[in-house]
């Protein structure tokens, strides 16, 4: 195991919804990768744009998976953007807080007075995910903000893995504010570096890996913060937005799931293949196979080619390429 991916790093920093588990379900695999990382001595922090919920919170939900974690493992983007409030108000403020009760609950311990309605003292809005999160409120923080209210956003992730398919995150309702007051917020959560630097710090790393299934904020906030990265296919991520990927959003690995994390680091780190062929002409990406393979060793062969051309069409020269984008959802 000296030259698995997991025996390269002193921390690996975990998304959780889409990269862990997705509502209920653990995804294969994940229970065990960490449980391993616990017996070699590799700090596991769990790194997470959910601004719904408490670290107890997510320590009780990983706890019901029979994942084991402590509250002092567990970075929310809530968190961080009380951090930012704390920073740039004084206290007794009033924060206008759209997002759960928990959110709530940060903003009164940071010494600061949340309310659910505008007036003439609010000094700022934080905003974090809520399944009850309506116009009544957004009406509230629009008023705020236009009155010159400092805006802080959790994240803005544009949708929410669950077990029934992507559903409207908080991203999607920070859309409707900035609609409503051509306006910008603070993003205190993932793509900023900040979560996974303080996370970093608090596990003493100095080799953090980072893993996630969002290019967009998972892989562009590890990137941002200097560390290395490895994309998992168990959520947002796809072999298309792989290959389309801008540079801030490039992981240096990309596996099916956490078990990747087990393989040998070569084996999951992108790069050319011996099994497979790519060469660039007219714009696409052209794939030949000249041995068995498996189709996320063409994906990471792709994945150089295309972002050097800034090509993602790829077509497939013989059965086994066609057939192999064609999984991908690459033909």
């Amino acid at each position: 195991m000296s030259d698995a991916l997991l025996a390269s790093y002193d921390a690996v920093l975990f998304d959780l919804d889409g990269t862990v588990y997705q509502g209920t379900h653990v995804f294969p695999g994940s229970t065990d990768v960490l449980g391993e990382l616990r017996d070699q001595g590799v700090a596991i922090r769990f790194v997470t744009n959910n601004a719904s919920k408490t670290p107890g919170d997510v320590v009780d939900h990983l706890r019901e998976l029979g994942i084991t974690a402590g509250a002092a493992e567990v970075n929310t983007s809530a968190q961080a953007a009380v951090a930012v409030l704390r920073d740039h108000l004084d206290q007794g403020s009033e924060v206008l807080v759209v997002g759960a009760e928990s959110l709530v609950a940060g903003v009164a311990e940071a010494g600061l007075v949340p309310v659910r309605e505008n007036g003439p003292d609010v000094a700022a809005v934080v905003q974090g995910h809520s399944p009850d999160t309506g116009w009544r409120i957004l009406a509230e923080a629009c008023l705020a903000l236009r009155a010159g209210a400092l805006w802080v956003a959790c994240n803005v992730d544009a949708t929410l893995p669950t077990e029934r398919g992507l559903l409207p995150g908080n991203g999607s309702m920070v859309a409707v504010l900035r609609t409503a007051t051509e306006l910008e917020p603070f993003i205190a959560g993932k793509p900023s570096p900040t979560l996974f630097t303080t996370a970093a710090e608090s596990a003493q790393a100095e080799r953090p890996l980072a893993v996630g299934d969002r290019l967009d904020t998972d892989i562009a906030g590890g990137v941002a913060a200097g560390f290395d990265t490895l994309a998992v296919l168990t959520g947002v991520a796809t072999p298309a937005l792989l290959l389309a990927a801008v540079e801030a959003q490039r992981p240096r690995y990309v596996a099916a799931d956490l078990g990747g994390l087990r393989a040998s680091r070569a084996s999951v780190e992108i790069g050319p293949r011996d099994a497979w062929q790519v060469q660039v002409g007219d714009g696409e990406l052209v794939v030949s196979n000249t041995s068995p393979s498996d189709d996320l060793e063409l994906l990471r062969a792709l994945c150089g080619p295309a972002w050097e051309s800034g090509s993602t069409k790829a077509r497939g020269t013989d059965d086994a390429s066609k057939a192999a984008l064609g999984r991908l959802g690459l033909g």
